[in-house]
């Protein structure tokens, strides 16, 4: 049995996702199932300094959807050739147009969200709008995601939302299902001495902080902590953390008018290492989304041990299992009553043990089990 996954295209830089398909390779690893991960060739991409705007993003889809396609059907006809059993998964919802070059029965697909499709659909509730060719692209994937036989949706929440775009999906040769995600990495509370070494490096030892992990898109809503800040006025005086992307100029100008730059900490894309010490540090992770398919940081910081803050909202309450305080997203004062809550020992306690217990639920072996389930092959031991 060989299982090959469809990875992502590494120039347009999804890290989440090309951690994604080598934690499925790992898993299958660990089951006893060969298995190997092919990705669009980097041939055009290389003339460009991103794939992710302009020029570059056309010299990127040469690659992924001219390209590819033709390497995806010389490959597939030497496998069938050779004739071992195997089955394909494409491992982004976004990669949906390949199911055309792959044996339909043999293949299933991951749908992490449908925030982008939903957004080319007008929904505002998805806080991803799009642009004309954007609406284009993404209807593109929906008809071929709408074909896959085999799926499995990272959460309720997603697998609802797309059944609500897709009516047709009531095909009896169909089977979507819910597989939540495990981590793609080993998250638990980081000792000292070699977590203060790291907070240090980082002038954090001894600082007060919240701590928000994401983008900068604005359904990552980071605002949310300097109105946060600003709510909790005397009664914290502590730092705000973002790690991921780089703070733009338009939340810079927002941090200068809050008065908050003396208090703002930015930490750019942090290695593993950086992220544990971050979440075993922290007074709290504050995790404000408007709209999220699956939510990793809940998890990752629930695993490390950090009391979490989030949204009243799904996905969030489906993937924090109720190890976590819950606000309104457009409430910053509900926030921070929320925050001041922890101070209480017992409560903030109680909060990090469900935490522990919660995630706990996405091991990687049972994540394993639920998709060779869903290829109707052999599972094994948790």
């Amino acid at each position: 049995m060989r299982i090959i996954l469809i990875g992502n295209y590494r120039p347009d830089k999804q890290e989440s996702m090309l951690r994604f398909s080598k934690m499925l390779k790992q898993g299958f690893f660990n089951a006893g199932i060969l298995s190997e991960i092919w990705e669009p060739p980097i041939i055009f991409g290389r003339l460009a300094k991103s794939t992710n705007t302009g020029l570059g993003k056309w010299l990127g889809y040469i690659d992924k959807w001219i390209i590819f396609p033709i390497i995806l059907k010389f490959l597939k006809r030497e496998m069938i050739n050779d004739g071992p059993d195997f089955r394909f998964h494409i491992c982004d919802h976004s990669n949906a147009p390949y199911l055309k070059h792959l044996p339909k029965d043999l293949t299933s697909i991951t749908c992490h969200d449908v925030l982008a499709i939903r957004g080319a659909f007008g929904f505002k509730d998805a806080y991803c709008p799009a642009s004309t060719l954007g609406k284009i692209y993404q209807k593109w994937i929906l008809q071929n995601l709408n074909k896959s036989r085999k799926l499995a949706a990272v959460s309720n929440h997603t697998l609802y939302q797309l059944q609500e775009i897709a009516p047709h999906q009531k095909l009896k040769h169909q089977r979507w299902v819910v597989i939540h995600n495990a981590f793609n990495a080993d998250f638990q509370p980081m000792k000292s001495p070699y977590r203060d070494q790291i907070v240090r490096k980082l002038n954090l030892q001894d600082i007060p902080f919240l701590l928000h992990v994401g983008s900068g898109l604005p359904r990552k809503n980071r605002k949310m902590l300097l109105q946060m800040a600003i709510s909790l006025g005397e009664q914290w005086g502590g730092h705000l953390c973002f790690a991921g992307e780089a703070l733009d100029d338009d939340f810079l100008a927002l941090v200068e008018t809050f008065c908050l730059s003396n208090r703002i900490i930015s930490i750019v894309n942090p290695n593993h290492e950086t992220l544990v010490a971050l979440y075993s540090t922290c007074e709290a992770f504050v995790f404000p989304s408007f709209s999220e398919g699956f939510g990793w940081p809940i998890i990752e910081a629930q695993s490390c041990g950090a009391p979490v803050i989030t949204s009243n909202m799904e996905p969030m309450l489906e993937v924090s299992g109720g190890g976590a305080l819950y606000a309104d997203v457009n409430d910053p004062q509900s926030f921070a009553n929320l925050f001041i809550s922890l101070r209480d020992i017992k409560l903030r306690s109680n909060l990090i043990k469900k935490g522990f217990q919660n995630s706990k639920r996405f091991n990687l072996t049972k994540t394993i089990n639920q998709y060779l389930n869903l290829h109707e092959l052999t599972t094994i031991s948790e």
